[in-house]
């Protein structure tokens, strides 16, 4: 299948140095967001990448979007759901992204877009693309290593999938069906990936999760991918960078 990349240079709704990745093929999400409050100059953002994924859904292509932030997913979700895709999202982050406004520790919107996905919590911006709350049963979260307080126990009481050990997706009926993985370069064991807002101790290394995302990758059930992005500011030495780049094309099964 082909792909169509899109890439959305931004951290929550500030410009973020990303637009080096970009290559000649690339779509760059970059509107002018002429709104004054955070969510609303958001939701631009996501507007406009969900009239990008319909349409490359509506091409025959598989979208590709590589962003600052995971709240931007929220833009992804929508364009498949305009596009009439029925998928399982496969959610592979060192956090839980659970929170809401009642769970949160520190108030940050970045900690709530798989709670928005869902219907939890703060709705702004989901409603602003016209997003339908996904079905709990058909989300898959993995590793979440990192949990607040809150927001663990409101996991525990809700209906998504929480697979604690990457590997074990493997041999999960998930793989059965229409997916859309997001993928978080903070999963990566620090030591692999430093350059992180949130660096998490622990986790699966590069090399382990390189053989997990090759053998994903032979499924032919992969509708869409999403990577949220290291923060270049801190990839001094292009370690991070590297890596996570390297990992996106195996799961995707193209070797650099």
């Amino acid at each position: 299948m082909n792909n169509q990349f899109f890439l959305t240079p931004f951290y929550l709704d500030q410009p973020c140095a990303l637009e080096s990745l970009a290559q000649a093929d690339w779509v760059i999400n970059n509107p002018h967001l002429h709104e004054s409050d955070i969510q609303s100059r958001m939701s631009q953002l996501h507007e406009s990448l969900a009239q990008h994924t319909a349409r490359t859904i509506a091409n025959g292509a598989r979208p590709v979007s590589i962003m600052g932030d995971c709240c931007t997913t929220i833009g992804v979700a929508a364009g498949l759901q305009r596009a009439g895709q029925d998928f399982v999202l496969l959610w592979l982050d060192a956090h839980g992204d659970f929170n809401t406004w009642e769970t949160t520790p520190s108030g940050f919107l970045g900690g709530m877009p798989l709670a928005m996905l869902v219907g939890r919590g703060e709705q702004t911006m989901p409603r602003a693309v016209k997003l339908k709350p996904l079905d709990e049963s058909r989300v898959v979260l993995s590793d979440a290593r990192d949990l607040d307080p809150g927001e663990k126990i409101s996991l525990q009481n809700s209906r998504l999938h929480h697979v604690r050990d990457v590997g074990e997706l493997l041999a999960s009926d998930v793989l059965n069906a229409p997916l859309y993985i997001h993928f978080d370069t903070d999963l990566v064991n620090p030591n692999d990936a430093p350059a992180q807002n949130y660096a998490t101790a622990g986790g699966p290394t590069a090399n382990e999760l390189g053989e997990i995302f090759r053998a994903l990758a032979q499924s032919k059930n992969i509708v869409a991918l999403s990577m949220c992005a290291w923060n270049p500011e801190l990839d001094r030495d292009g370690k991070t960078r590297a890596v996570s780049m390297e990992l996106l094309h195996a799961l995707l099964g193209e070797e650099q």
